[in-house]
């Protein structure tokens, strides 16, 4: 998720679970910290933007260092940066920035792009998309609880809604999940109503929202793009087919970009050249011919190959805007640039 997102649970987190054991500001300070933390990896360059990608979430968000973390981070604000007259607390502490820690790559999890989040063990990328990077739904109500733990720190009703906040979240991450296996469901019976394979299809939501959803279809050389909203009352699924570059996937299947790109977007990504260089895409954010990650690799014949570089193409954010209010409300459009 986005940052002001991360920074949001982590200081609700803690709000939640110090109380009035220390001031409200401080547990919402320390705990937005937290919750931040795991994403300063972006600041590491690995000297190409392909693998800057897929060494992003990596250690930074492991459960497992992260809960090394968390008891010394607990310690120093405890003892230090709280006042070495809390020492009492610092149990708490210890739950309250575990837990701005421990849910930042749980809620990480629940995007697409991918989280390894049982690093040093595997790198394997895990990520369900049952959300959007950015969600109002999900983000505004923690800021608001939090909002009012801070206005009203000494009164119930400040710690109440800051309780609440977290309890709407929770919920509307669970709605997510189970909107996402009914449209899966949905696209897998317009498929068979289609004659297309069911093996490889991706269900994700479209900015901002989850009413209406991207589908992606892999079929060997080609895939398949539609959108399902809520409000088409059981419409069957209109599906548009694209060309993934059948003769470039075969050329360049060894090209070591493209092997960690088909592994860590489990094959969900295109190949098409242009002025002799090679275009690596990921299928799973953006939606065709936009996509936030399109690499350049260079002339793929080069010795040594050149550094990666990212050349994301974004459409008219108008245009997008408009056609996203419009769609979700169940009408029959094709999609920009489409």
């Amino acid at each position: 998720m986005d940052s002001l997102t991360q920074i949001a649970l982590g200081a609700s987190l803690s709000v939640a679970v110090m109380g009035r054991r220390t001031a409200v500001w401080k547990a919402a300070l320390w705990g937005g910290v937290a919750g931040l933390l795991p994403d300063l990896d972006v600041f590491i360059d690995h000297g190409d933007a392909v693998l800057n990608m897929v060494r992003h979430r990596a250690e930074s968000h492991s459960l497992f260092y992260l809960s090394l973390l968390s008891p010394l981070m607990a310690w120093a604000v405890a003892w230090w940066m709280a006042g070495r007259r809390q020492p009492e607390h610092l149990g708490r502490w210890c739950l309250a920035l575990w837990l701005a820690l421990f849910t930042h790559p749980l809620l990480d999890l629940m995007t697409v792009y991918g989280t390894q989040v049982f690093q040093p063990f595997t790198d394997e990328a895990y990520g369900l998309g049952s959300i959007f990077i950015i969600d109002p739904l999900y983000t505004l109500p923690l800021l608001l609880g939090l909002a009012m733990a801070l206005r009203w720190p000494s009164r119930a009703l400040g710690l109440a809604g800051n309780r609440w906040a977290l309890a709407w979240s929770t919920a509307y991450l669970v709605w997510s999940a189970l909107a996402q296996a009914w449209v899966l469901q949905h696209a897998r019976v317009s498929l068979a109503a289609q004659g297309l394979p069911a093996a490889q299809v991706m269900v994700t939501p479209a900015p901002f929202q989850t009413v209406l959803w991207r589908v992606v279809v892999v079929d060997g050389v080609r895939f398949h793009e539609g959108y399902y909203s809520f409000f088409d009352g059981g419409r069957a699924l209109r599906l548009t087919p694209y060309d993934r570059g059948g003769d470039l996937l075969a050329r360049h299947a060894d090209h070591p970009q493209v092997q960690r790109m088909a592994r860590f977007s489990d094959g969900f990504f295109k190949l098409h050249e242009q002025a002799g260089d090679l275009f690596l895409s990921d299928l799973r954010m953006g939606q065709q011919p936009y996509y936030v990650f399109t690499f350049n690799l260079g002339a793929p014949s080069a010795q040594p190959l050149p550094a990666a570089r990212n050349q994301g193409v974004r459409g008219d954010v108008g245009e997008g805007l408009r056609w996203l209010g419009r769609r979700i409300r169940g009408e029959d459009l094709q999609a920009p640039g489409a």
